[in-house]
């Protein structure tokens, strides 16, 4: 027994000096700074589209209407373009523009969709509906507001950013 307790000390100072911090969730996101420009934002025909689409489909099963907010498709589009900077989908730096949107805009939570590659606005919504934690986003009944950006790359690719609150 009394060679077991030195071995039992050990052990509990290694895993005490090597553990994780409890800040360290053991989830990475590559968190880099992205551009919010909420000033320039206006809607193209696409963007305008899904927005409608998407309001469609929510009504269609006995959901509200969300609104669109300024300061969201103001995140999406920075995070639209980090996407097409860095040649990748992805969701890096989401917590920040989390952040941002519980900061600016009050949101309590915030869901986010992003995509690419699809040519039309009926086509990007089809496939999110047609994924079970894409569409479990666009039919959350909480969600109040919601901002888009999409923005085409030098390949003629479209990248959709779509971006969900609750007030």
């Amino acid at each position: 027994m009394k060679t077991l307790a030195p071995l039992a000390i050990i052990i509990l100072l290694t895993s005490t000096l090597f553990s994780c911090s409890p800040d360290d969730d053991g989830i990475f996101f590559n968190e880099t700074s992205e551009v919010i420009n909420v000033a320039a934002v206006s809607y193209s025909q696409m963007e305008t589209e899904i927005l409608n689409l998407v309001n469609d489909h929510r009504i269609s099963i006995g959901l509200s209407k969300l609104n669109t907010l300024t300061i969201i498709s103001g995140v999406a589009e920075g995070h639209t373009e980090y996407m097409i900077e860095n040649d990748a989908v992805s969701h890096d730096n989401f917590s920040r523009r989390s952040q941002t949107l519980m900061d600016q805009a009050d949101a309590i939570t915030v869901g986010e969709n992003v995509a690419y590659g699809y040519s039309s606005a009926q086509g990007v919504v089809n496939g999110w509906l047609n994924s079970s934690s894409h569409k479990r986003i666009i039919e959350n009944p909480n969600y109040t507001h919601f901002g888009i950006s999409t923005e085409v790359n030098n390949e003629n690719r479209n990248y959709f950013t779509h971006i969900f609150i609750k007030k």
